[in-house]
Order: C-alpha cells, then structure tokens, then sequence
C-alpha cells in the first residue's frame, strides 16, 4: 500500500549511496555534502496532486506532480531532468530521463519496509549501481 509512503521521514542511514552518485558523474564535493547532510522528505498527496518535500541541510526541494506525467526537475546534484512518477505495487516510483548531453537515467523506487522505515533506492541506469537511503518515521518536535 503506497499510502504507508505518506509521512515525515528522517535520513537514518545510507547504504552505497556514493557508488551511485559517483555512477551518475556527481563530483567529490557534492558526494561528500550527500553522504553527511542530514535530510528529510515528507511526502503527501492531495486528490491526484502528489508532494514531496525534500528538505536538508544542504539544500531543499519541492516536487510538485501527477501519476505519469513527465515534468522537468532540477535535481540537488545541479543536473536538469525530465521525471515521471507512476506506482507500481507499494512502490512509488520515479523515471529520470536526462535532459543534457552526458548525463545518465536514473531510477528511484520509494517504498515502506515491514520494520516501518522507508527505504529510496536509486538506481544509475546503464551500470545498474544501486544505492539506498533509509529513513525513519519523524515527528517535528513542538
């Protein structure tokens, strides 16, 4: 059920995560920013308008979007995609398809585990390099 997706969720840890950004061309300082921030997403749906609210240390992100429908994004690491969402299962799943020359096809699959975190694995297209973030349910302090 994708609706368990639909929450505040704190960056507990990453898992290979570096692999993938260094696959996807990210330079050494940008990966260095991405393995130490500390990071958060909310995620939340209103009728068919999904959200996710990307929010760090570093710097944040707004992805405003419909079920299959391709949008341009500016990604945290500088590059320019177009990204289509769609669901498939209890996953929620993104499709980065390059815009610029040189840069590479991604794939993001967001899902809850049985032990409730959320888990982002992102996936360089040609290499097949996997990453993964895990995150953990979070309540904003009062």
């Amino acid at each position: 059920m994708v609706e368990r997706l639909f929450n505040l969720w704190k960056l507990e840890k990453n898992e290979d995560f570096d692999a993938y950004m260094k696959a996807n061309k990210v330079n050494i300082v940008l990966r260095k920013v991405g393995n130490s921030i500390t990071s958060y997403e909310e995620i939340t749906r209103d009728n068919d308008t999904w959200t996710i609210n990307i929010t760090s240390t570093f710097r944040n992100s707004k992805l405003v979007f419909k079920l299959g429908e391709p949008f341009t994004e500016d990604t945290m690491d500088g590059r320019t995609v177009k990204t289509t969402f769609t669901v498939e299962g209890d996953k929620l799943v993104a499709i980065q398809e390059p815009i610029n020359q040189g840069d590479l096809p991604s794939r993001f699959e967001r899902y809850v585990l049985d032990d409730g975190r959320m888990v982002l694995v992102c996936i360089s297209i040609p290499e097949n390099i996997v990453g993964k973030r895990f995150f953990q349910p979070y309540s904003r302090p009062n």
